[in-house]
């Protein structure tokens, strides 16, 4: 069985040497190996390969292999895997885990790694970490849940925050946290394509720049452990809606929404009855504008409190307990207590129990505190599904025509793992793990997701904790028999080089 020095993963992950190879002395080995290497550790143990290999070698050498004799045959054997496309772009090696996303999943991740001091690169499409929070979020935006289920590992809230912390505060928060931790992602870093190599057994993730500083620099970072975090919410969902192009008003994702400010006095068609168009047409409604909601299916709608007390935190304290659809039928109860029937305002309630559907399909029921009231008073009016658009006009199914003067879609996002992850079976089409929760955190060859569980803030935190426990047992196993094996090999294996 052919034995790979631990070494040439390190610093040459792209050779494969011949075990007989080292039967002979280095002036027989090609003269093409004879290249300058430029190698410079940074703070996370990283080594950085700086390739600039003589291609004018490379053909010297393959001239000579015409001349064949006995002592060729048993001469070095160099396979270079994509040698034209290796050689085009700078190569990084990462010894520990590739992180993908600096959100709260692989913040999280990052935190629970340098605790153990396993050394991880985190790589970042934006210039800022949380990018969704920043960039893609409403200014009046709260935590739904309170803040104790919201919280990242190591690290509560702080006491003087408030039950639900607002955007910016959760923010600021994050902005800490990584602070606390040192931890310092690789950002304007788009990944293009991630793959797992088979024949080295190590992670290929290459990189195109975007920032003013490597605009489409492209990079390469190998390493033993990639960790998916980009979560539920990476891009946007724009759907396809008929006549839209005909419409000629603004027609904007809630991801570039800020404020109802410029839409006073305005007629505004809010596509989407999710939490984020509820709170976008209550928003509009302070603004003084006049919102209309597209309710096309079912929806769950709780209270966000039940006299006084979280209905999420009753939820999770009945499920200790109670069997889940136990569970739903007091959530059920509750919401008719202090809702009342919203049947009755054009809002159906699915036939499956909220905390069930959520379970199976990822929905999310919506918690509300406030919007149902301007429901009520029509303030908020509820349309059905649109059948088409017209200059300045939606015509829905019923038949009903009403003008407007701007769209919003508050048509949710979704996962972009299918776009840059190949050969792996873990994710499906849609970009979440086949395997459900609990068992989503764990790929083969390496592979880790973190925030793909449909639970929030507290999914993620679970899955972190697990993947890093992981992760940090096989680093430092890896890393005990590395030293073992340098220690016996490493005067044998580089006076070939």
């Amino acid at each position: 069985m052919t034995r790979r020095h631990p070494y040439l993963y390190t610093f040459f992950p792209f050779l494969f040497i011949h075990p007989s190879n080292f039967k002979h002395k280095s002036k027989q080995l090609p003269n093409y190996l004879n290249s300058n290497f430029k190698t410079s550790f940074n703070q996370t143990s990283s080594l950085s390969l700086s390739l600039s290999l003589s291609l004018s070698r490379f053909s010297s050498f393959n001239q000579t292999k015409q001349n064949k004799t006995e002592r060729n045959k048993e001469a070095t054997m160099v396979r270079i895997p994509d040698m034209d496309d290796f050689f085009s772009r700078r190569c990084i090696w990462v010894n520990g885990p590739i992180i993908v996303g600096a959100g709260p999943s692989g913040l999280s991740v990052g935190a629970l790694l340098k605790e153990q001091n396993v050394p991880f690169v985190i790589l970042e499409r934006a210039d800022c970490i949380a990018s969704l929070w920043q960039k893609r979020t409403y200014d009046r935006l709260k935590l739904h849940l309170p803040k104790q289920f919201c919280q990242l590992p190591k690290m509560p809230f702080p006491d003087h925050y408030p039950e639900y912390p607002t955007r910016n505060q959760f923010i600021e928060y994050l902005e800490n946290y990584a602070k606390h931790f040192e931890i310092n992602p690789r950002f304007n870093q788009t990944v293009d394509t991630a793959r797992f190599d088979e024949t080295t057994g190590l992670w290929r993730v290459r990189t195109v720049g975007s920032g003013p500083d490597n605009q489409n620099a492209e990079v390469e970072y190998i390493g033993r452990w990639l960790v998916v975090a980009t979560g539920e919410n990476a891009e946007q969902v724009m759907p396809d809606l008929e006549g839209l192009g005909e419409f000629q008003g603004p027609v904007s994702h809630v991801a570039d929404y800020k404020s109802g400010e410029k839409f006073t006095g305005k007629k505004v068609l809010v596509v989407g009855c999710g939490n984020s168009g509820m709170e976008v047409c209550l928003d509009l409604c302070d603004h003084e504008a006049f919102p209309s909601m597209v309710v096309r299916d079912s929806v769950h709608v709780l209270p966000r409190e039940v006299y006084g007390k979280s209905t999420f935190e009753l939820a999770v304290f009945f499920m200790k307990w109670l069997p889940l659809w136990m569970v739903d039928k007091i959530m059920l109860i509750l919401s008719w207590l202090v809702l009342g029937n919203l049947e009755n305002i054009g809002l159906k309630r699915p036939s499956v129990g909220p905390l069930e559907l959520k379970d199976t399909h990822g929905r999310t029921p919506v918690l509300d505190y406030g919007a149902l009231n301007k429901i009520k008073s029509g303030d908020i009016k509820v349309v059905p599904a649109i059948k088409r658009f017209y200059k300045g006009q939606v015509e829905f199914v019923g038949g009903e025509i009403l003008d407007l003067d701007a769209v919003i879609l508050a048509t949710g996002y979704r996962s972009n793992v299918p776009q840059w992850l190949q050969g792996t079976e873990h994710f499906n089409k849609d970009g979440y793990p086949k395997s459900g929760f609990p068992n989503s955190w764990k790929g083969k060859s390496g592979l880790y997701a973190v925030g793909f569980t449909r639970r929030g803030l507290s999914g993620a935190s679970f899955d972190a904790i697990r993947v890093s426990k992981d992760i940090t047992q096989g680093w430092k196993e890896e890393t005990k028999q590395t030293t073992k094996r340098a220690s016996a090999c490493h005067r044998r294996c580089f006076s070939q080089f």
